[in-house]
């Protein structure tokens, strides 16, 4: 039986070769360091406890985060708060119905990906 209707819908689309536009990176990059914060808190947190144990606690876990991978650590959960705390204003900012428009949302995406460049390299600075 052969139908005489057009179909227009795409044929084995591979994503891989798609050119995402800058509004998508920002947004995919603002959920991956909602995922990577999360996982960083629980790295925090078991610092804490372990400085909070005691004196042997405390230098143990100073003499941890000396370690360069350890300040890594902290610089990647630094950096992802930088990122997201700032992606999450620019949609605060666009909830307020500013930069709702195509250009207002690449406009703000380099923004935030400028800031967060120059704040976590700053940030870099500051761990070392």
């Amino acid at each position: 039986m052969v139908s005489n209707v057009k179909d227009n819908r795409p044929v084995n689309l591979d994503i891989g070769t798609m050119r995402l536009p800058i509004t998508a990176w920002a947004s995919i990059t603002h959920r991956a360091t909602g995922v990577a914060l999360f996982v960083g808190m629980a790295v925090l947190l078991w610092l804490l406890d372990n400085s909070l144990s005691g004196p042997e606690g405390f230098a143990a876990m100073q003499e941890c985060l000396n370690s360069v991978v350890a300040k890594l650590v902290i610089w990647g959960v630094v950096a992802a708060l930088i990122y997201h705390s700032l992606a999450g204003i620019k949609h605060v900012i666009m909830d307020f119905g500013i930069g709702e428009s195509m250009e207002g949302g690449v406009l703000g995406a380099r923004i935030v990906i400028v800031l967060s460049i120059v704040l976590i390299l700053l940030a870099g600075v500051w761990i070392w």
